[in-house]
């Protein structure tokens, strides 16, 4: 007998962690492949360690201890040294929880989607033997969760997004933001650690100077990747026709033909993702997309196109 199919509305903690299977033929590791406590790979960070990797400009947050007084001398701007690291890293998985993540047309909603993601990464992380933490965020909770080693960490990260508060909310109640887009981002740099891998996923509404800015400085010291959530009638507008809608409190009939009302829409997803590619192209941390009819396992397949 087949298992259920998953919930296009809802997750559940079985469901999350049966995820953890599904990694297998991925050609990424599902179980711990060294002894507790010990990282399995030389990191991209550059920090405190045993092997000298490069010597570059000062920047604020970096050990003084670690400055190169000859080349600061030299060059006549302060320089410091930065080591290869060999230990456990901290990933970090931000998951957007506020009401416009809660929309599909087809698929699961994008705090499905996002969700189910999420698991992964933490399940494909323990086999990489990281520590696993996370940030979950909607309009009316916050919740940090602190980098833990084992299963441990990723059961913490697994529970509190099925419990998390957004999954109860009245169905009826209107979108009012009370926290933007950035202020959640400040706060996330309580639990990052420079050289943490931080994945965010979202759909990134309320994107601005001020997310902008945040993204900036936390990719300064970590590994940023941006998974963009979004549905497929985001980017495009649905065939010409007569189509009825709706808030959960009022209805509206709206008509689809307008050729060039089309095209503005199309091209003003088009222009919003540009935005986010271009920064993620000058800021040196990766773009993902991720629609809701997508099978999210497909970022983490070997040779995926911009993929995990």
């Amino acid at each position: 007998m087949l298992p259920p199919s998953p919930s296009p509305v809802t997750i559940d903690l079985p469901g999350l962690i049966a995820l953890r299977h599904r990694l297998s033929g991925t050609g990424r590791p599902s179980a711990p492949s060294s002894a507790a406590g010990q990282g399995t790979y030389r990191t991209r960070f550059r920090g405190r360690g045993m092997e000298f990797a490069e010597v570059r400009a000062y920047e604020p947050g970096d050990d003084v201890r670690s400055i190169d007084w000859r080349v600061t001398a030299r060059r006549g701007k302060v320089h410091t040294k930065l080591f290869h690291e060999e230990r456990e890293r901290p990933v970090l998985l931000v998951v957007d929880y506020r009401r416009p993540m809660f929309f599909a047309t087809r698929g699961r909603f994008k705090a499905v989607q996002a969700s189910r993601l999420a698991a992964l990464l933490a399940w494909q992380a323990l086999g990489n033997g990281d520590r696993v933490g996370g940030v979950l965020f909607s309009e009316e909770h916050h919740r940090e969760l602190r980098p833990k080693s084992g299963k441990g960490g990723v059961l913490q990260l697994l529970r509190q997004m099925v419990e998390n508060p957004a999954w109860q909310r009245p169905p009826r109640r209107p979108f009012e933001p009370r926290q933007r887009l950035g202020a959640t981002l400040q706060r996330l740099h309580r639990v990052a650690r420079p050289g943490s891998r931080i994945l965010l996923l979202s759909d990134f509404a309320q994107w601005d100077p001020e997310v902008e800015k945040e993204l900036t400085l936390l990719g300064r010291h970590c590994e940023l990747t941006l998974v963009h959530c979004y549905d497929p009638l985001e980017a495009q507008l649905p065939p010409a026709g007569t189509y009825r809608v709706s808030d959960g409190a009022t209805d509206l009939t709206i008509a689809s033909g307008d050729g060039a009302a089309h095209r503005r829409y199309r091209e003003g997803f088009a222009a919003f993702r540009r935005q986010l590619e271009d920064f993620s192209l000058q800021h040196r941390c990766r773009y993902l997309g991720l629609q809701t009819g997508d099978d999210p396992l497909g970022l983490l397949q070997p040779g995926a196109k911009g993929g995990l």
